[in-house]
Order: C-alpha cells, then sequence, then structure tokens
C-alpha cells in the first residue's frame, strides 16, 4: 500500500480532501462518480461493512501504525495513504482531523423509494432540513429507535456531507435511504399514512391510540425554521403534535424526531 507523505497543499490527489466542495463530492450529475469523506476510525468502519468502496486515506503519520491499521488492513494495497504533521493536515482540510483519520470513499447509486420501502412500516421523510448536525442527528436516532428507512426531498441536506456523516456516527449507513419529490402524497400509493409533525388547531398528540394501530407509517419531520409547509400538512392523514409542559410549544427538529420515532415504532421488544 503506498504510503505518500505530503509536505504542501498542491500534492496531486489529495484535492479529494481540501479542494472540492460538498457540491462537487456529490456530483448530482453523475451520482455514481459521487465521493464522500468519512471521518475517524469507527466511522469508516461502519462504511466498509456497508460495503463503501474506500478511495484514499488521509492520516497523521503516527497513525498508519496505530488508529489507521485496521482500516488500512481491509482495503486493497493499492489504496493511498496520504501521510502529513498534524499541521500540515490541518491546513489542507481546514480543521484539525477528529482522531487523525479520513478517507474518501466512492457513492453508490441511491435506490428508489419502492426499493427502499418495500419492507418498511415506520419510516421518516425529512422535508427541506438543512442543518447537517441536524440531518446527522436524525439518522442516528432513526437507526437506535427502529426506523426502517429514511427519505429526503431535495431541498434537505445531503446525509453523506462530512459532519453529517460524523454526527450521525455512521448511522447513514445503517438505515436505507433515498430521495424523494414533492407532492408527498405519493406514499400512499405504497400503503403508507402519512403523519405531519406540527402545531396545528386539527393536531392530536403523539401518544394518540390510532396511530399505533396503523400498520405502517411515513413520519414527516419539517424545516427547522418554518416547519412543514402548510400543502404538506392539509395532505397529511395525521397532524400530530408532541405534548409539552411549561408552555415550551417546540423542540429543535433532530429532538423532536427521537422522540416521535420512540413512540411511534411498534417494535420496542425488539431493541
Amino acid at each position: 500500500m503506498p504510503v505518500i507523505p505530503i509536505t504542501s497543499l498542491d500534492y496531486p490527489g489529495v484535492e479529494l480532501f481540501s479542494t472540492l466542495t460538498e457540491a462537487q463530492l456529490r456530483n448530482r450529475l453523475e451520482p455514481s462518480k459521487g465521493i464522500f469523506i468519512a471521518e475517524s476510525p469507527k466511522v469508516i468502519h461502519v462504511a466498509l461493512n456497508a460495503g463503501y468502496r474506500p478511495l484514499a486515506l488521509l492520516c497523521e503519520e503516527k497513525h498508519i501504525t496505530g488508529d489507521a491499521a485496521d482500516i488500512i488492513s481491509r482495503c486493497e494495497e493499492t489504496l493511498p495513504v496520504y501521510t502529513g504533521s498534524r499541521e500540515v493536515l490541518a491546513s489542507l482540510t481546514g480543521y484539525t482531523l477528529t482522531r487523525g483519520v479520513l478517507c474518501a470513499m466512492q457513492r453508490s447509486m441511491p435506490p428508489t423509494v419502492e426499493e427502499v420501502c418495500r419492507d418498511a412500516r415506520r419510516i421518516v421523510v425529512i422535508d427541506s432540513v438543512v442543518d447537517t448536525t441536524n440531518i446527522g442527528a436524525i439518522f442516528r436516532s432513526a437507526a437506535a429507535l427502529g426506523i426502517d428507512a429514511v427519505l429526503l426531498t431535495p431541498s434537505s441536506c445531503d446525509p453523506l456531507n462530512r459532519r453529517a456523516v460524523r454526527v450521525s456516527m455512521g448511522s447513514v449507513f445503517l438505515v436505507p435511504w433515498t430521495w424523494i419529490t414533492p407532492p408527498l402524497h405519493t406514499l400512499h400509493r405504497l400503503g403508507f399514512r402519512t403523519v405531519a409533525m406540527a402545531l396545528s388547531d386539527n393536531s392530536i398528540p403523539l401518544n394518540h391510540p390510532s396511530l399505533k394501530q396503523e400498520e405502517r407509517l411515513a413520519i414527516i419531520m419539517g424545516t427547522e425554521g418554518d416547519g412543514l409547509a402548510a400543502s404538506t400538512i392539509a395532505e397529511a392523514d395525521y397532524v400530530v403534535r408532541i405534548p409539552m409542559a411549561h408552555g415550551v410549544d417546540s423542540l429543535n427538529v433532530a429532538a423532536a424526531s427521537a422522540v416521535a420515532f420512540w413512540e411511534l415504532c411498534k417494535r420496542k421488544s425488539d431493541f
């Protein structure tokens, strides 16, 4: 495996970790040629376990025989390993590496909505949520609390954004996900009843008995500031609120998703 010391920012190949923007990494026009960056050994191992193909590693020299050793042992011998001092790597990436290891990995083609939802009973639809930390936290809760699949509208943040991946602790590789184009009532065709998480005059509490009786539910979570669009709320089968004390009217979307997932997933006995 070639170990390549880096002393400057213009070494060929390291642009994967430095100059490419998130949009360039994602490559919307040719998704199969897209790339994402996984950060920290634990997250990289989860991605490898999920079948993602590594393209290059970037790590501090000391980690080649340390935190990165197990990762290197799982990769092809031709995988380039770029290395340098912490200062050089920080100047390259713009931040201090978490535990000193980054891995550039090949994106896979997104599955269809039908494929992702085929055997699902509880899914979440993330509608126009743009904060990377919230996306990562929602995925982590989805994986932990029994959500079968995640759908995102195109106006939402990319789940394979570096920070979203790191915040999720690799959970973006554990739950099937793909993109869905509004209107969201197309979920009815797949057998789902839709739950809009929103404050409205006709909302019902999250622990309403009728919700537990539904065989397939799609939980729709809205943007951080304005929440769900009025049209999405109007099209939903249920409008649901989380009962709260002390006059608090709402939670951060990531916190609200965790509460909703715990209450609405039917398989708590399996955890």
